[in-house]
């Protein structure tokens, strides 16, 4: 299979920084980089209207304390969570067309966060809730285990050059990070342009422990109607580009 790359620097637009950890080469969580704290942003006005209106209905301020999902959107239902949602308008998509599940995202960066509570008011979605925090940090502490029907993320940055690698976010004991949150029979839900990305996120968890793949062929899947195919990701395809989904179902 030839690799291709969709434009990274636009559909990345909505990628970068998902998280603030780093690993070490054998994928060993090191230390938190604040680095969301430098990523403020300057807003329009219509997301710091965003952020002052929307956030007391849909802002999840972090605490080290795990959050009670169904006070939290007030009533029983599988959860789905995004780490790194960019500007958010896939997760708005997604919240808005399955009324029935709960949405939460994660981002580092303020104007994306602005841009989705935005665009949820307008779409008049209930059923999704943010995080303006270092996803690893709300891993760690604000997920009760075993609370998530399916973990997403979508085009992390992928550290192309080899001796980047270690700072790519999908780690042996990121993987496990997240089998935690996940129910049994959750999904961890990954997709890049990066064909060589996509090779080294199968062989981290074709290796972690408690997963299995959901794909027939032991490798990728075809992309899921629920995750919306954006205008950029479209116009690649049409350009032969390729884009590779990954779904890793928690069986222990």
């Amino acid at each position: 299979m030839p690799f291709f790359s969709i434009n990274p620097a636009r559909l990345r637009a909505k990628m970068s920084d998902v998280t603030t950890a780093e690993f070490n080469e054998e994928g060993k969580y090191l230390r938190k980089v604040r680095s969301f704290v430098l990523r403020e942003g300057r807003l329009t006005k219509g997301q710091a209207a965003a952020m002052e209106q929307q956030w007391p209905l849909m802002g999840l301020d972090y605490s080290p304390e795990p959050i009670d999902l169904a006070q939290i959107f007030g009533r029983e239902a599988d959860t789905v969570l995004e780490i790194g949602f960019g500007m958010g308008a896939s997760l708005v998509e997604m919240a808005k067309a399955s009324p029935e599940l709960n949405f939460i995202g994660i981002e580092v960066h303020k104007p994306g966060v602005g841009a989705c509570l935005s665009d949820a008011a307008k779409a008049g979605v209930t059923n999704l809730r943010v995080f303006h925090h270092d996803a690893i940090e709300v891993l760690e502490n604000s997920i009760v285990a075993g609370s998530l029907a399916r973990v997403q993320l979508f085009f992390p940055d992928p550290w192309h050059k080899k001796r980047h690698h270690k700072r790519r976010i999908v780690q042996t004991e990121f993987a496990q990070q997240i089998r935690r949150t996940l129910k049994i029979g959750g999904v961890f839900h990954l997709a890049t342009d990066w064909e060589n990305y996509s090779e080294y996120m199968l062989e981290v968890l074709g290796a972690a422990e408690g997963y299995q793949n959901q794909s027939t062929t032991g490798d990728v899947v075809q992309r899921p109607e629920h995750r919306p195919l954006t205008k950029f990701e479209a116009r690649g395809h049409r350009l032969g580009h390729g884009v590779w989904d990954i779904m890793f179902e928690r069986i222990d």
